[in-house]
């Protein structure tokens, strides 16, 4: 049904499920470098803007790979970082750029949180759910 607004109603149906999403997100986790690089591309992708990605080189040059990624999901902010081989992974509550609350996670814990968040922001906008669709098909 379409909205008057924006031509557009999104309802819960319409947005991919839970487990499609995370199983989506944590598809590269075997190899962390490769996790890394293939979640950052996948998420600068569909959400340009609300994603930072720190990238680090050999020192004679080569692929540059992610060593940092964070997502701003208003006022949730979420972290995963490659640290000596292992990934760690938090998300912190901000507001007016103040962090009041953060949480060190598990990676399969990070993925979930992000997955829920990110399904919340689709079933909000229009434009929450095209990003989602491009996270999912790309």
């Amino acid at each position: 049904m379409p909205d008057e607004a924006d031509g557009y109603r999104c309802t819960v149906a319409d947005a991919p499920d839970l487990d499609l999403l995370a199983s989506s997100l944590r598809a590269d986790a075997g190899d962390t470098a490769a996790f890394l690089d293939a979640l950052a591309a996948r998420l600068e992708g569909a959400f340009p803007g609300q994603v930072e990605v720190e990238r680090k080189g050999k020192l004679f040059g080569g692929a540059k790979h992610a060593r940092r990624i964070a997502v701003r999901l208003g006022d949730v902010h979420y972290e995963i970082e490659s640290a000596g081989g292992a990934l760690a992974a938090r998300r912190r509550s901000v507001v007016r750029g103040i962090a009041l609350k953060s949480e060190d996670l598990g990676v399969e814990a990070w993925i979930e949180s992000l997955s829920r968040d990110l399904l919340a922001l689709a079933e909000s906008s229009e434009r929450g759910r095209a990003a989602l669709e491009r996270l999912l098909t790309e």
